[in-house]
């Protein structure tokens, strides 16, 4: 289940962040434009880090996540939807 319906072949930009405590990753966006997302990856790094996320990996990409947090469990993999 994909959270926008859209045109495939019209992505938006999300920023993705990984982080290593805790093991996740989350989407935020869409955005309209790389510059637009660019400009926001800063403030949500910022964010998480104040939360206590640690190993923190941010990249600008265009896609269509259908989750905006995956949370990994070292035992088992579970999937979140917030």
């Amino acid at each position: 289940m994909n959270l926008f319906s859209s045109n495939q072949s019209e992505l938006f930009w999300w920023v993705e962040i990984n982080t290593a405590v805790p093991c996740c990753t989350y989407y935020f966006g869409p955005f309209n434009s790389k510059k637009e997302a660019q400009l926001s990856r800063a403030s949500y790094v910022e964010d998480l880090y104040q939360e206590e996320a640690r190993g923190i990996v941010a990249v600008v990409k265009q896609c269509q996540p259908d989750l905006l947090t995956v949370f990994q469990d070292r035992s088992r993999s579970r999937k979140k939807n917030i």
